[in-house]
């Protein structure tokens, strides 16, 4: 039947009869807080282009885990700022690497927390990329003689799944209960997985940056976590924003590997691919809400072109509603208090 019989308002009237009708639920279980560890001790350094992020020291994250654990996130990832860098990406693997010592103090410390690690090489290389890199054989002359921002270079596809397959066997003798990677080398999953196995971690997880497009989002986490490439871009191996269909070709590969759960990232720019995900896949789905989706709605907050709150809220709802079971988002803190 229709107006006047049937009118949709009846069930908006009062906030009781809109939560009890409501589709779509945002938790703080949902929620997965990042944080960027840094070294040193007693550091806490706020990101410029991230308002209220911050670069922490072990002993300050291992605080603010406490305090987002208490509020009902149940989950982090770690992202790790090495004292140095160089070619091969020796503080992401290395026993005492900086990722490696803030899950060993966080597990410590905090009970019943989920530890995720992230498997990238970015911020362990000198160059900023998320592989080994060479030059081109028809390069290798001009890169003699001219500056790496000119010569041609290669990002190494197998060889860099050795440092990546050692960075997750690393990362869970740490404790980390969830490895996580974001590199978009093809075949890293399976390479994972078998090392994983291999060492004893069969039970261990691997969460899937599966749909990781090359996106002008992430500026902002380029300089929390040191990231930037030193010279080219990474369109190379991140997916072309143009591509769903391939999306879904990535996931659908990954999961054979073995991925356990998958990841698309960004989250706002790509609720589409979050839905297609959604429909055709069954694993538990991440969606990460990245630093420039953040720091775009922090920017619009301060110049009070938009209500804060309702405008974080709301895009995490609408995250949640296109199908994914969890948000990586800088707004897990302060959205878990309002939610509690």
């Amino acid at each position: 039947m229709a107006f006047p019989a049937n009118r949709l308002r009846r069930l908006r009237r009062t906030e009781t009869l809109r939560t009890l009708v409501r589709e779509t639920r945002l938790t703080p279980e949902s929620l997965v807080y990042p944080l960027f560890i840094c070294p040193g001790s007693g550091i806490r350094k706020e990101v410029r282009s991230m308002p209220g992020v911050f670069n922490l020291s072990v002993d300050e994250a291992v605080k603010e885990v406490r305090e987002t654990r208490a509020l009902g996130v149940l989950s982090v990832i770690l992202f790790g700022l090495p004292e140095k860098k160089d070619e091969v990406a020796t503080g992401a693997w290395a026993e005492d690497g900086i990722v490696q010592r803030a899950a060993r103090a966080i597990k410590n410390e905090v009970r019943d927390v989920v530890i995720m690690g992230d498997v990238c090489l970015c911020e362990y290389m000198s160059h900023g990329h998320c592989g080994i890199v060479k030059a081109t054989a028809q390069s290798l002359g001009a890169a003699a003689a001219a500056p790496p921002a000119t010569a041609e270079f290669e990002i190494v596809n197998d060889a860099s799944l050795e440092l990546l397959a050692r960075t997750s066997v690393s990362l869970a003798r740490a404790g980390v209960d969830i490895i996580a990677p974001s590199d978009m080398m093809d075949g890293r999953v399976g390479a994972i997985r078998a090392a994983l196995d291999k060492a004893g971690f069969e039970n261990t997880p691997i969460l899937s940056y599966a749909a990781k497009f090359s996106s002008g989002f992430y500026g902002p986490f380029r300089e929390a976590a040191d990231s930037a490439p030193q010279f080219g871009d990474r369109r190379s191996y991140q997916m072309d924003p143009a591509n769903v269909r391939e999306a879904m070709r990535e996931i659908e590969l990954d999961i054979e590997e073995g991925a356990d759960m998958i990841m698309v990232k960004p989250a706002m720019p790509y609720l589409d691919v979050i839905a297609a995900a959604r429909d055709r896949f069954d694993l538990p789905l991440a969606a990460y809400q990245v630093s420039g989706e953040y720091a775009m709605i922090e920017a619009a907050a301060r110049n009070q072109w938009i209500d804060r709150e309702r405008v974080m809220m709301e895009s995490l709802l609408c995250i949640r509603r296109a199908g994914a079971s969890m948000i990586l988002t800088y707004y897990a803190k302060e959205a878990a208090k309002l939610l509690g």
